[in-house]
């Protein structure tokens, strides 16, 4: 539990003094979710960067409500440093947005990930809280009714294809997993044996949620302040979504005779054994075990690289490469191939 707490804990305290004091803070928040994690992956080899056998779930669970609350606390810190409240110059205006966007990103959004798969109902809403202040609740449906359903398949919007770049990916994925999370909780109260009133659709919340978000940023700001909000969210969103397009490019599940798709194995998302920035996302890159095993703990989740697909670097470097196509296509087409067995490439 040590890497998952040195990994995020740590960058929450940075942001908090950076946001209200910019400066050397700025510039050491700033190193710690660069230079620092990727030392630190290089560094950090062995054992522990395959497998994880802590077994702490209780110490997993505070960590997860830890991260959720000090993300609410951090949306408002965010609004106010961009916007100036706090009086920071441009430039460290402009290093926090980098510096929040990425927590908000890679930290926030992983942790709401983990929120929403939990039993406890007070733990899924704070997940879903998370979401909808990053205005983007509906990834809360889309995630569990439909990604998780039919990942690597063309009914998956958040299945990056081959020969897809990111940048085609992120409004096909947004607007795709908004209709589908729609149309899947539209089936589910269908189904429902006892009728629900119209207001308990959770869209409504994830709208109510983000509307409460924004007037919340017009209080403190005003115009500024909504625009810091919704300049650090997109930043935010792009990146998610970047995740998802990294973590299931080009992988596809086979259809069975029966027209059904083909149970979802370790060959069907991308993983990466890099320790430092796995603990700092909660193991999302372990995404392999994740898919196959959704409830599953983060601090137990399992990664056998001799059976699962590898990236060739971590998945926030992997982010960084996917906005260069090109590079991207280079790197990734024949490892692709060479897990499918396609032989060409969509265009």
């Amino acid at each position: 539990m040590l890497w998952f707490n040195l990994a995020t804990v740590v960058p929450v305290c940075l942001l908090v003094l950076a946001g209200f004091f910019g400066g050397t803070w700025a510039l050491l928040a700033l190193a710690y979710m660069t230079v620092f994690v990727f030392t630190m992956d290089r560094l950090i080899k062995g054992a522990a960067a395959r497998k994880n056998s802590d077994n702490e779930f209780p110490a997993g669970e505070g960590l997860l409500v830890f991260l959720g609350l000090s993300h609410i606390a951090l949306v408002v810190i965010a609004v106010m440093a961009l916007s100036g409240v706090t009086g920071l110059t441009w430039i460290e205006r402009g290093m926090c947005f980098i510096l929040f966007g990425q927590f908000f990103g890679q930290v926030s959004n992983a942790n709401a990930h983990e929120l929403i798969h939990k039993g406890s109902r007070w733990m899924r809403r704070l997940g879903v809280a998370v979401y909808t202040t990053l205005l983007f609740g509906h990834h809360a449906s889309a995630h569990t009714k439909v990604h998780h359903v039919f990942v690597g398949s063309w009914r998956d919007p958040n299945t990056a294809r081959l020969g897809e770049s990111v940048y085609r990916f992120w409004p096909r994925a947004w607007y795709g997993s908004f209709m589908s999370g729609l149309e899947a909780e539209n089936e589910f109260r269908k189904r429902s044996q006892t009728p629900k009133p119209w207001w308990t659709h959770p869209y409504w919340s994830y709208l109510l949620g983000s509307g409460l978000t924004l007037i919340g940023a017009m209080l403190i700001a005003g115009w500024m302040g909504l625009a810091a909000l919704l300049a650090v969210c997109v930043y935010a969103t792009l990146q998610h979504l970047a995740s998802d397009y990294i973590q299931h490019y080009g992988l596809q599940r086979r259809k069975l005779h029966n027209g059904r798709l083909e149970p979802v194995g370790p060959k069907h998302s991308w993983n990466s054994p890099h320790t430092f920035s796995s603990a700092m996302m909660l193991n999302v890159p372990r995404h392999s075990d994740h898919h196959m095993t959704p409830t599953r703990p983060f601090t137990e989740l399992r990664l056998d690289e001799e059976d699962v697909p590898m990236l060739p670097k971590s998945l926030p470097a992997m982010g960084i490469i996917s906005l260069v196509p090109p590079l991207w296509r280079y790197m990734m087409d024949e490892r692709v191939k060479a897990v499918t067995g396609v032989s060409s490439s969509a265009s």
